[in-house]
């Protein structure tokens, strides 16, 4: 075991400890951005102009009128930017465009002494426009060839020659869709100018550092003069990470320009109408088995629908196409990515960063071809699992796949799947109108971020002379307990009570050239970090505690706030300690830096081993579908996640349950729809209000939810042997889409394949149902002979029912 993964005794980590703001999170005492408006004197608000076209050039804009509504101050404009105009990182996202690129974007900001006023300003300012053609589908955007970035390609082996020996081959496409991220706290900035034309900004932001840049060169200012702070986040999911850049900007040229603080706040409608999603992808895919159902080649094509801008487009796309196997092992791959540019929001992170889409390709090809090779799917996955000394696609060695192994014996076990599964057939039996069924799926999701650099992070750790500590680091609370951990692995690298340390906000001055909270890579890079700096404290203090004691300092030991040593009867109170290395004048605080090693990755090839290691999970879901309507309800989901040796149990169980319905949602429930017509509203995006965005509640939970985290797993070379929870139990949710399926299927003929768009909504599995009562039982297993991939890699969507244009067919190429 590595130094950073040793626990010594008495450690703070691996206590199931509440979340360090959970009282004031209840009580509502817990400060978000908005909440200091109130404590800020003389504030200006900022409103959008939002254009009402998907696409079109803007020939005039009229800001004068703005000017004769009371109560605005100013509007903001192209002309005023003194430095770059542009909100992005790839110099693609004009701050003020000329040209709307989606439905709701904004052309320029109204600036008022209350909101009310900023909003009656933006609808006197008068726009011209010039419409122009939109391609709002992503299959519109494959048809009209528009792309953008870059067009990766994994690729092992001989794939044709293996489809040419193949026993099985079968192909088929997908389209799934995206999703919103409706975080509690919508996009929010306050901006402040000081008497020396510093701009400090508080932002809720997953990036605090690239938000620092962005306003900097909108400003046309070096970075040392804008600093960035964020309390916390009223949730963020990715949505948090690229996105805020381009609205802290306006605010902080607002208050370089009045000279007053600015507060930007969307509203919900705002946020979700001019905010980037997960990306919806398009995939086709050919799959070749082995009369034993083992994988044999894989050859796919995945096209992301990036919105107007790249963002995050192309990470996002490299991590999916890193994912596609998931936990199998496939000796010839061929995989093809790129980016559609279609006029809509800019899509970009969240949770889980494209390997969702990546792994749920796989996962739709294994529960398609399942009741096609005859072979029970529960069986079909297990029997292609990764084993010792194989690698992925992209030549990364697969380590510790046995903990897989062991996630799904244990998961089936505890599950008690094999009888439950006997009692469903003969439940089904009985009942006509109804079915129940129940899938097991795993998850294999790589850890680290796909851009090397971004994978360092930094922390301060002041020791003040009472013994109290204070602890920054780089990594931003947006609800899911980094801070929490962050405390228990300073009070575990000291020694102390975890009452002695306190943690700041996470500011750019005092923690620079931060990556983002995100890749589920937080606790890890920051963890190390924050142990980094109190290592170095504790090693100043050694000599001073041994002088004491009368031993050698590397005898000395700290245990919950008590120094000692073996072999000697004195000890030492923490405090005291600390004082007495105060008058001998040693350094009590120390800024701890970590990189993650072990990494490299050609971005070219797509080759190398981008993660630090992987986490592993399985879940086995039970549903039961009414065959009258389609709903459906979930009524067990039994997990069992490895998450290395906990840092923090009670966070981490938490989050499997949160990101597992958040996956859930994702491929069940939210269903982003934009107006595809050919109106004046075209490109409009449809469900923008929780009236019309259907999330997951109270009564789409499972009835039983049984988590388990895995025993006995610790990860070297992560911090106290801990591993990465934010997004890999979120793709657990694939079991309750391939229960799902497996219930629609039952309604038809015993070998019956069932073909489901993404997201399975009561009414598209209705559809489902009366396809499958409706199928003849050989469908599916036309025989023909070994081929090529068809010289059609994009063909049009069948014709299927009303709102399904999302399913697809999965043909057998041979028998």
């Amino acid at each position: 075991m590595s130094g950073l993964s040793e626990r010594p005794p008495g450690a703070v980590v691996g206590r199931p400890l509440p979340h360090e703001s959970a009282a004031l999170h209840v009580t509502g005492a817990a400060l978000y951005t908005d909440d200091l408006v109130g404590r800020t004197h003389g504030i200006l608000h900022a409103h959008p102009v939002q254009a009402p076209h998907a696409h079109a050039r803007v020939s005039t804009l009229r800001t004068a009128p703005a000017l004769d509504v009371p109560g605005v101050v100013r509007v903001l404009t192209a002309d005023d930017v003194p430095g770059l105009d542009d909100a992005g990182t790839h110099h693609d996202e004009p701050l003020f465009p000329d040209e709307v690129m989606f439905h709701g974007h904004a052309v320029c900001w109204v600036l008022g002494e209350t909101l009310e006023a900023a909003r009656l300003g933006a609808l006197a300012v008068e726009v011209d426009y010039e419409p122009l053609p939109a391609l709002v589908t992503l299959r519109e955007a494959i048809t009209a060839a528009s792309f953008q970035g870059g067009q990766p390609t994994v690729a092992r082996g001989d794939v044709d020659g293996a489809f040419d020996e193949a026993a099985h081959v079968f192909s088929g496409e997908l389209d799934l869709a995206g999703q919103e991220h409706f975080y509690l706290e919508t996009h929010c900035s306050l901006a402040q100018v000081d008497e020396s034309g510093q701009v400090f900004v508080q932002c809720s932001t997953q990036h605090p550092t690239e938000t620092q840049d962005v306003v900097a060169h909108v400003l046309g200012v070096p970075s040392h003069a804008v600093t960035v702070q964020c309390l916390r986040m009223g949730g963020g999911f990715g949505g948090k990470e690229m996105q805020p850049h381009g609205y802290a900007a306006v605010a902080a040229l607002g208050a370089r320009l009045t000279g007053r603080p600015v507060r930007l706040r969307l509203s919900r409608t705002q946020d979700m109408t001019m905010s980037g999603k997960r990306h919806g992808f398009h995939a086709q895919w050919r799959v070749a088995f082995d009369d034993d159902g083992l994988l044999q080649a894989l050859d796919a094509t995945l096209t992301s629908d990036g919105g107007w801008s790249l963002d995050l487009s192309e990470p996002v796309l490299a991590r999916a196409l890193c994912h596609v196997d998931n936990a199998y092992f496939i000796p010839h791959v061929r995989l093809h990515g790129r980016i559609a540019r279609t006029h809509k929001t800019s899509q970009t992170a969240f949770r889980g960063f494209g390997g969702p889409q990546g792994m749920l390709v796989i996962e739709d090809v294994l529960g398609r071809c399942a009741p096609l090779l005859g072979i029970d799917p529960v069986e079909l996955r297990r029997r292609n699992f990764y084993r010792p000394g194989q690698k992925t696609p992209y030549g990364q060695p697969v380590r510790h796949p046995e903990r897989l192994v062991a996630c799904w014996e244990q998961v089936l076990s505890s599950g008690d799947v094999a009888t439950r599964q006997a009692e469903i057939r003969a439940w089904n039996a009985t009942h006509e109108h109804a079915r129940r069924a129940l899938a097991v799926t795993p998850v294999k999701f790589g850890i680290s971020f796909n851009f090397t650099a971004f994978n360092q992070a930094g922390a301060l750790v002041h020791v003040y002379k009472d013994g109290s500590v204070l602890v920054t680091h780089g990594g931003t609370e947006m609800g899911q307990g980094l801070h929490t951990k962050m405390l228990q692995v300073a009070a575990t690298a000291l020694g102390v009570p975890l009452s002695t340390v306190r943690l700041a906000p996470t500011r750019t001055d005092k923690v620079p050239n931060t990556s983002a909270t995100a890749a589920s890579s937080g606790a890890d890079l920051n963890g190390a970090a924050v142990k980094d700096a109190c290592e170095q404290v504790l090693d100043r203090l050694r000599p001073v505690a041994a002088e004491r004691l009368g031993v050698a300092p590397d005898a000395v030991r700290v245990t919950d706030g008590v120094v000692s040593a073996p072999g000697s009867d004195a000890t030492l109170a923490w405090a005291d300690l600390v004082h007495q290395a105060y008058f001998r004048r040693v350094q009590l605080w120390a800024a701890g830096f970590y990189r993650t090693e072990g990494l490299h990755w050609d971005s070219t090839a797509m080759r190398g081993e981008p993660f630090k290691y992987f986490a592993y999970g399985a879940a086995a879901t039970e549903v039961e579908v009414d065959g009258f309507t389609g709903s459906y309800r979930i009524r067990r989901v039994d997990i069992v996640h490895d998450v290395g040796e906990s840092l923090s149990p009670l966070v981490d169980l938490g989050q499997v349950e949160g990101a597992f319905v958040q996956g859930a949602g994702w491929l069940t429930l939210e269903d982003l729809r934009w107006d595809e017509g050919d109106g004046p509203t075209r490109g409009r995006l449809a469900t923008q209000s929780a009236s019309t965005y259907k999330l997951p509640s109270f009564s789409e939970m499972p009835e039983v939810l049984h988590v388990e985290l895995l025993a006995h797993a610790p990860e070297d070379g992560a911090v106290y042997g801990s591993k990465a929870v934010g997004e890999p139990p979120l793709m657990l949710a694939f079991s309750v889409r391939e229960a799902l399926r497996q219930a629609a299927a039952s309604f038809g003929p015993a070998g019956t394949s069932v073909d489901l768009p993404s997201p399975v909504t009561p009414e598209v599995l209705w559809w489902a149902i009366e396809d499958a009562r409706h199928r003849p039982r050989d469908h599916g297993l036309a025989t023909g002979g070994p081929g090529r991939v068809p010289e059609q890699p994009h063909p049009a969507a069948p014709p299927l029912r009303p709102h399904s244009e999302r399913a697809a067919r999965a043909t057998s190429e041979r028998a």
